[in-house]
């Protein structure tokens, strides 16, 4: 049986530098800007809570957009995960590359340089990426959410419970990897969601389809 030869120092950073790159520039595009914008509908940050992501552009008052802003955010978590994945295979790292670049792509959603490193909360995008990692966890975080937004009709709150949830349900099932980085997303999305945090014990956080 042959063993692989060991990777380069080289080849081990472009094992890891390519998913990131790659992960952050997927997950850094605004379509929620870009949508409203193409829509005539303005800058969508200067309206609600600012922020880039469907919530937001619900307030507008269009739903259609609202859902293409949606499924388009988690879209691109799920190609950052398999570019990834494609890429860390050629260094033996398949697994590595998949998680390295979903988690970019989060990053690059919170984040994007474009915009002043001032982006959405991440919810489209964390289900994209757990769902093309382990789809088990990316249902929990889905059905977690739906409750809570039928009890609360706070989308602020759902993402709390289902971020919360999701990494829970993941070690339960043995997707040790795919939790511990579902854990590390949560963290970041407890921290985008404090302004909301701080409305919600204040009881001024707006209700899912409210406008703007």
């Amino acid at each position: 049986m042959l063993v692989p030869a060991p990777l380069s120092a080289a080849d081990t950073a472009l094992a890891l530098l390519l998913p990131s790159a790659i992960g952050y520039a997927l997950g850094s595009i605004p379509f929620g800007l870009l949508l409203t914008r193409l829509a005539g509908l303005g800058d969508i940050r200067s309206i609600g809570s600012g922020n880039i992501g469907a919530t937001n552009v619900l307030r507008t008052g269009h739903k259609g957009l609202a859902a293409l802003t949606l499924l388009l955010d988690a879209l691109k978590g799920v190609l950052a995960v398999l570019a990834g994945h494609a890429v860390g295979a050629r260094f033996g790292l398949a697994v590595d590359g998949g998680l390295i670049a979903g988690l970019a792509a989060f990053v690059g959603h919170i984040f994007p340089v474009w915009l002043g490193f001032k982006g959405g909360k991440g919810v489209a995008t964390y289900i994209g990426v757990i769902g093309a990692l382990a789809w088990p966890g990316a249902a929990i975080f889905c059905a977690v959410w739906l409750a809570a937004a039928v009890l609360t009709r706070y989308s602020s709150a759902s993402a709390l419970a289902a971020s919360l949830i999701a990494p829970v349900g993941l070690f339960a099932l043995g997707y040790v990897p795919e939790a511990l980085l579902s854990l590390l997303m949560t963290m970041l999305l407890l921290w985008k969601h404090e302004a909301n945090i701080r409305r919600l014990l204040r009881g001024e956080e707006p209700r899912i389809g409210a406008k703007a």
